[in-house]
């Protein structure tokens, strides 16, 4: 195929892809999941995807409804729960959806570029971060709202529920299913053969961030409450300090080293 020919196909797409991104987002701003910041730029990730092909676009798709699902139910019993703790709450912003689905965009547009391994390399990275991203959603989201009392990573004491680093039973279970999920619709919708490979690149990705989260991604504590945060203003009014991790160190970056992590697995576990 000419590559002008090519080059013509893929913006076709990526304009399609921007019109059916736009109207995803908008329904999601609507319900209070995305902020105006975070529909923009889910509505550039999903062109991506979709210039690479509809098919990326339709796993991309997949992820996000059901993902957002999750965030939505029993949404009100949740922020109760993790209320005065989560540094961002409800609508998730243009940083957050970068964290989470920015390398997985990146690596599409240059898969559908290249030809070989290195576009298979591209593609297996692309699957492993999009699967760390859903295996660490689903385990945040369920592990809140049914896992109970969750514990240190670390130090396997009790922890407030939506502490990164924090595990429960629940949640690391719904890690390994986000993670299978994303792998077993990118089989069903043939963008690869490798779904043992996936499901485990997603929860090594999605195990990575609980580690980090545990060690070092900043923890505060609010002297006022009695309560450890990741605010820097409680929501009580009271500044917080730090008392642990690294202060450049926030839960968004964490998200992106996941995800890097889930795409670095895919890859080598591909090629061990």
């Amino acid at each position: 195929m000419p590559v002008t020919h090519f080059a013509t196909m893929m913006l076709q797409r990526a304009i399609l892809g921007a019109v059916v991104a736009a109207a995803i987002a908008f329904v999601a701003h609507a319900a209070r999941a995305l902020s105006w910041s975070g529909a923009l730029v889910a509505v550039v990730i999903g062109s991506a995807a979709v210039a690479a092909s509809w098919y990326w676009g339709a796993l991309l798709i997949a992820y996000f409804v059901v993902s957002t699902l999750f965030s939505r139910f029993g949404r009100t019993r949740k922020e109760a729960l993790t209320s005065g703790v989560l540094a961002k709450g409800g609508k998730r912003d243009a940083t957050q959806v970068i964290a989470n689905g920015g390398i997985f965009a990146a690596c599409l547009p240059l898969s559908a570029i290249t030809v070989d391994k290195v576009a298979v390399t591209l593609s297996l990275a692309a699957l492993g971060a999009l699967a760390a991203a859903a295996a660490d959603t689903w385990a945040t989201e369920i592990g809140t709202l049914y896992g109970g009392t969750p514990r240190s990573l670390l130090t396997m004491r009790p922890v407030p529920p939506g502490s990164s680093g924090g595990v429960t039973i629940a949640g690391s279970l719904a890690m390994i299913a986000g993670a299978a999920f994303v792998a077993a619709v990118a089989v069903a919708l043939d963008l690869t053969n490798d779904l043992v490979i996936i499901a485990i690149a997603g929860v090594a990705g999605a195990a990575a961030d609980s580690l980090i989260g545990a060690t070092v991604q900043e923890r505060r504590w609010c002297a006022a409450c009695d309560r450890g945060s990741e605010q820097r203003m409680h929501n009580c009014g009271s500044s917080t300090r730090l008392v642990g991790g690294r202060e450049w160190m926030d839960n968004d970056l964490v998200n992106l080293i996941a995800t890097f992590v889930g795409a670095a697995v895919a890859v080598l576990l591909a090629y061990v």
